[in-house]
């Protein structure tokens, strides 16, 4: 890897100065301008002051250094600013990195990175008391395509669902079915969604209220995984919170909690000494009337999953930013290391239609159904949109937008770029043109802006891929494929594969360039969970 060579080239020069880097201290960036070079180092800025030189002038002090025998392929080393040390990379580099993406075909910017190590990752989670409406669609997206990430640089991944299918607002919802089912007022804390009317239309007679919301929660279920499905979507597990009370998994963890000392009892209520862990204060796991509150089976749930897995991720809601203190507490409280579970809030979406805001509520019926919003614009749409931003930045999501088939639209521009690749390589072909892996030295004639702005963005896709995995961020790789949508249009206005005054030696460099830029903008869009149409 040529970062690889420049580092150790920075490392052997620092010494050679007297001047002791630590690893993590000799890092490179990309220039914000690429007149600036391929590559750049603030190494002079973070060591200067220990060894009492100035910046700039340490700066040039290695690049003159560095210029008496350049590393392999660096062409050129400059000193910018108040000292940074810019590398530019010969051409061979980039020709390899093309023929790197011809080489690895779909696995391009895959990695071991998280080889060995189990995680889970659990997202959209939504009560099984109706069908899954537009809010639920970031976390479901996101979760998705984070799992896709970590899959795809090593880790094993266990995708994860679970169903809060006991408490109050299960009585609710099987009192909604029964009261629809027997045509008599809702009850007041009821349902009412006219799903409820078509649910209970399908619900078999005289059934007991127990019967009752056992029936609703599966028909959820079952509703719940078409409409993911629908988005490419699919569990592992769907994980059931009233299993836990069957199997007294927790009873066995409280107990386990009381006995180590993390839990004591007060005022008839028993409490986790989430204090001593970082919390603002203890919290209850029991109520004095003795019913358990959220976070008792929430506790159990998170050990059980640490007990399958490595590392827990959970993707949740807005409103439960509040509650992730507590639930590293107990984690801490449990034994486990509360950095090995991270914790994803999706921030709110506001739904526009026709320029009104659309309000989602369940109980009301006032609701958008995520199957009528993927059957409006389609999952790539839906998918794509979803992930336009960071999780953490509210979204306004704009269905016209997303429905539209034009080039202002983010995921038709990028697909309509993969299109017109397969179409550019398909004319090739009928012109009796067959591809065939070129070497380098053949590869010589792309020396257009445009094809080398591909060649840039086919080299930055696997550190790109990696930090949206450390980061827990696929909106970078939907930043990716949006640049590189633009460089791949770009080409195909500018640069003809196939024509008059176009070589037979000059279409096969740009056959070669226009296959490994499909394959690598293909890597983007799985990742996303996107397809990449052949044809637009």
């Amino acid at each position: 890897m040529i970062t690889e060579i420049i580092k150790d080239s920075l490392r052997k020069k620092l010494k050679e100065l007297g001047i002791d880097a630590l690893p993590d201290q000799i890092s490179l960036e990309r220039p914000a301008n690429r007149d600036h070079g391929d590559w750049s180092s603030n190494i002079a800025l973070v060591t200067a002051k220990s060894a009492g030189r100035q910046a700039r002038s340490l700066a040039e002090e290695i690049v003159n250094s560095l210029t008496v025998s350049l590393p392999d392929g660096i062409v050129e080393v400059t000193a910018a600013g108040p000292g940074f040390i810019n590398f530019r990379t010969s051409a061979e580099i980039s020709y390899g990195i093309l023929l790197e993406v011809l080489r690895t075909e779909s696995n391009y910017g895959s990695s071991e990175m998280g080889l060995g190590k189990r995680v889970n990752v659990e997202f959209v989670s939504a009560n099984p008391t109706g069908p899954l409406h537009a809010g639920h669609a970031r976390g479901a997206c996101y979760g998705d395509a984070i799992g896709n990430l970590l899959e795809y640089v090593g880790y094993d991944v266990h995708r994860e669902f679970y169903m809060n299918d006991r408490g109050i607002q299960m009585i609710a919802f099987g009192r909604s079915l029964e009261a629809r089912k027997n045509n008599v007022p809702l009850p007041e804390d009821g349902y009412g969604g006219e799903y409820v009317n078509a649910w209970a239309e399908e619900m078999p007679e005289s059934l007991s209220l127990e019967e009752v919301i056992t029936w609703g929660c599966e028909f959820a279920k079952r509703d719940q995984q078409d409409t993911l499905s629908q988005l490419g979507i699919h569990f592992d597990t769907w994980f059931s919170e009233k299993s836990m009370i069957d199997n007294g998994e927790i009873s066995d963890v409280l107990e386990d909690l009381i006995k180590s000392g993390m839990a004591y009892e007060k005022d008839g209520a028993t409490w986790l000494s989430s204090i001593e862990f970082g919390d603002d204060k203890d919290r209850v796991l029991i109520k004095s009337d003795g019913e358990y509150t959220y976070l008792a089976p929430d506790v159990a749930y998170h050990r059980n999953k640490f007990e399958r897995s490595d590392w827990l991720i959970n993707v949740w809601g807005a409103d439960h930013h509040g509650y992730i203190a507590r639930m590293k507490a107990a984690m801490q409280a449990l034994g486990y290391d509360s950095d090995e579970l991270t914790v994803q809030i999706t921030q709110l979406v506001k739904l526009l239609r026709a320029g009104e805001e659309v309000k989602l509520s369940k109980r009301q019926g006032d609701i958008i159904e995520l199957r009528s919003i993927i059957e409006e614009i389609g999952a790539d749409a839906t998918r794509f949109m979803y992930l336009l931003q960071s999780v953490d930045s509210k979204q306004t999501f704009d269905l016209e937008l997303a429905a539209s088939q034009a080039m202002d639209n983010p995921v038709y521009y990028v697909q309509m770029a993969y299109a017109r690749l397969c179409s550019v390589e398909r004319n090739a072909m009928e012109h009796g043109f067959e591809f065939q892996t070129l070497q380098i030295d053949e590869l010589g004639l792309l020396i257009h802006q445009r094809e080398m702005e591909i060649i840039r963005g086919l080299e930055i896709l696997p550190e790109t891929i990696e930090l949206a995995a450390r980061e827990l961020a696929p909106h970078k790789i939907v930043t990716w494929v949006r640049d590189f949508a633009n460089s791949v249009h770009g080409f195909h206005h500018d640069c003809y594969v196939v024509g008059d005054g176009v070589s037979k030696e000059l279409t096969n460099a740009r056959l070669n360039l226009v296959v490994a830029s499909r394959r690598g903008l293909k890597v983007g869009l799985d990742l996303l969970g996107v397809t990449a149409p052949n044809k637009m």
